[in-house]
């Protein structure tokens, strides 16, 4: 109750002031006294009931509410105004993930058509493309693609680790691996590992789903389109595909995976079973991990047989250099090189280097115990190793 009478009393003198404000403007005596010079009004002495307050009605001088209401539909045609370019620029950016300086610009010169912005956009963005072409990219992700038997692998650069992890970029990456786990060249051997390479890939037609890359596209255009929306060099580099026996099984391992199917490392091979037996999960858990110990341990051969003399020779003669330099005569030298070749093997041939999950084992032993578990001879048919910038100059 107490709450209602202040509220009360305090309409009651509103009110008031809004007479007294009324009044005074249209007369200069009473018991109101109006301050023109100071632009208030006020009351002294003459007694008002607030219990029965009578409104009035505030009306400014006609040219103040003309200004007013012109400066009024002003601000709101400016704010509205405002308002648009900010949705479209905010959607072109959505469409194209072009920068914010690019977009704005491209609407301002296509009078704020956003169609029209888009396809200069994309204009703008293959010129940049190309010139940016022969910049260094060491920075990008693995692409793999699996199905019966089959694996395929690319590998896709750009400038920065940034836009590496960019959505955009991995989907590309995944559509090109995609894609070239279905090549089909009658001139590639039908079983092992063959390079499938980056000219054949960016001839072929992609069909892609993303929100901001659809459509038919080849897979130049489209890398082409990423580099232009990325503002870096985006490059193909390389493609490879492992195919298994029908008694073969194949096993991967990425390391550094953002999502599945793409990463940094990869380890690739193929297990093969004498009675075609695939089923066993002692199978795929070994081949899981064989490809693991791949990626860490960098295998470069698969036996010692498959050692190549060149790369025999060269360790042989490093060898036999550090050997010399101990002073000690010509046969202890020939011992310690045939010792230390040894000791290569073991670092570069797959069968021969210690099982990384359990190093008091060979990985022969380890498919020799494989073999008893499955109750088949099992062996290794082919593997291999890529990691994202190997080789390339940074």
């Amino acid at each position: 109750m107490a709450f209602r009478g202040v509220a009360k009393r305090s309409h009651g003198a509103i009110t008031l002031y809004n007479k007294v404000l009324s009044s005074s403007s249209s007369s200069n005596g009473g018991t109101a006294f109006a301050a023109s010079r100071h632009k208030f009004s006020t009351w002294a002495s003459k007694r008002v009931s607030l219990d029965q307050p009578k409104e009035t009605q505030f009306t400014a001088p006609a040219n103040h509410s003309c200004g007013s209401v012109f400066f009024l539909r002003r601000f709101s045609a400016e704010t509205s105004s405002t308002a648009d370019q900010l949705s479209l620029i905010k959607q072109l950016r959505e469409r194209t993930s072009a920068p914010i300086k690019d977009v704005k610009a491209a609407l301002i010169d296509s009078n704020w058509d956003i169609e029209a912005a888009q396809k200069d956009l994309r204009k703008r963005g293959k010129v940049l493309a190309s010139k940016k072409a022969s910049r260094t990219a060491a920075e990008g992700l693995l692409a793999l693609a699996l199905n019966d038997g089959k694996a395929a692998l690319i590998e896709l650069n750009c400038e920065t680790d940034f836009v590496a992890r960019n959505e955009i970029f991995q989907y590309l990456a995944l559509a090109l691996a995609k894609k070239t786990l279905l090549v089909n060249n009658s001139s590639q051997p039908a079983l092992g590992i063959f390079p499938v390479g980056p000219e054949y890939l960016e001839e072929q037609t992609l069909n892609l789903e993303h929100p901001k890359l659809s459509g038919e596209i080849t897979g130049h255009n489209a890398i082409t389109e990423v580099a232009a929306k990325m503002g870096e060099n985006v490059k193909l580099r390389r493609g490879f595909v492992l195919s298994a026996s029908t008694q073969g099984v194949v096993s991967t391992y990425l390391h550094t995976s953002p999502q599945p199917g793409l990463g940094r490392i990869a380890g690739v091979l193929s297990l093969e079973v004498e009675d075609g037996n695939l089923q066993s999960e002692a199978l795929r858990r070994v081949g899981s991990e064989l490809a693991m110990h791949v990626v860490a341990a960098k295998p470069l051969f698969l036996t010692k047989e498959l050692v190549t003399s060149e790369a025999l020779e060269n360790e042989r003669e490093i060898l036999k250099s550090q050997a010399e330099s101990s002073g000690k005569s010509q046969m202890a030298i020939e011992k310690m090189v045939e010792g230390r070749l040894r000791k290569y093997y073991e670092d570069v041939v797959l069968m021969e280097q210690k099982f990384v999950m359990n190093d008091s084992i060979t990985v022969k032993t380890l498919l020799d115990n494989l073999s008893k578990e499955v109750g088949s001879p099992v062996k290794i048919g082919n593997f291999f190793r890529m990691e994202v910038g190997e080789g390339i100059e940074r």
